[in-house]
């Protein structure tokens, strides 16, 4: 073979192997131009938490990020499928366990972002101003303390359960609990994280009795004081965590949101202080809101970005 064809013969193999790095690359700068997608329910917890990751992708990582809320059986569809890169609110090992089992091998599970989180029926402990059984003593208003309990004064609570929507683990756990404690004569309303929130605060100052299904970490416990009723046959599970889930690629073409959302964890305290000042706007300004926790949290941001390559 002469030198020129050796030449060409050296191009033309060369070439095999660049054109499809430079494909990948491709590839990898186009996905990285896209926003950065994270899927969040319209829940306290699930709004602080997103728009707390996307005040980091933007202000610290200069990465855009567009939030999306779904509810929450399809927030799992949608990682599964890619059609999202990542999920905050994955409450487990109870609440939502159905959707680990079903997506479980479609997803990839970053672990918890938060520890120390409990769901369950919880009632008012609030004590109103009066002596309740002798001088000096005081009890609250609604006096049960367990979940069997609500059959002895089904009719006080007006046979209703305050819930939130269908899809929720929560809604799940609370028909497996009507089950097991006999509450058949009751109705679990199906509403709004909004809505439930909203005839607790109407019910509190007139002294009235209302159960709802509860969690922490959640602001309401901050603002009243309440109780979560004894769960003996433990329907819904002992204290678990809340975990980051991504979609299947994503340490591949988009490494540095892989890994700060791979070091993003926080305590129930932090959460709560955001889920607070988000609170006092009443949901209007949730980014500013974290804007704000960034600022004055600065530390904690820097242990979630130092290993990025930001």
């Amino acid at each position: 073979m002469n030198p020129q064809n050796r030449m060409l013969l050296y191009v033309l193999v060369a070439s095999l192997f660049i054109m499809p790095l430079a494909g990948t690359k491709g590839a990898r700068n186009a996905v990285e131009k896209n926003p950065v997608r994270i899927a969040y329910a319209n829940w306290a917890s699930s709004v602080a938490s997103a728009n707390l990751a996307k005040a980091v992708f933007q202000e610290k990582l200069g990465m855009d990020c567009e939030l999306v809320p779904m509810p929450i059986d399809m927030i799992w569809t949608a990682v599964a499928e890619g059609d999202v890169d990542a999920m905050l609110s994955a409450w487990l090992p109870d609440t939502h366990a159905h959707f680990k089992e079903q997506f479980g091998e479609q997803v990839i599970d970053l672990g918890p972002n938060l520890f120390g989180t409990r769901t369950g029926l919880v009632v008012p402990a609030i004590i109103p101003g009066r002596t309740a059984t002798g001088p000096g003593i005081r009890e609250p208003y609604i006096t049960i303390d367990s979940i069997y309990e609500l059959r002895d004064y089904a009719e006080k609570f007006n046979y209703r359960i305050i819930g939130i929507e269908r899809e929720a683990g929560i809604t799940r756990q609370t028909e497996k609990a009507m089950n097991a404690y006999g509450l058949a004569g009751f109705d679990l309303v199906e509403s709004s994280e909004a809505e439930m929130i909203m005839a607790l605060s109407r019910a509190i100052p007139h002294q009235q009795w209302i159960v709802i299904t509860g969690w922490i970490p959640h602001w309401i416990f901050a603002r009243w004081n309440l109780k979560f009723l004894d769960d003996p046959q433990n329907i819904y599970g002992e204290k678990g965590h809340i975990n980051t889930i991504v979609r299947v690629g994503l340490k591949e073409d988009r490494p540095q949101a892989f890994r700060f959302l791979n070091n993003f964890q926080w305590t129930p305290e932090e959460i709560g202080q955001l889920m607070l000042w988000i609170e006092e706007d009443k949901g209007r300004f949730p980014y500013d809101k974290a804007l704000r926790w960034i600022r004055t949290h600065p530390d904690r941001v820097e242990n979630w970005i130092s290993e990025t390559g930001f």
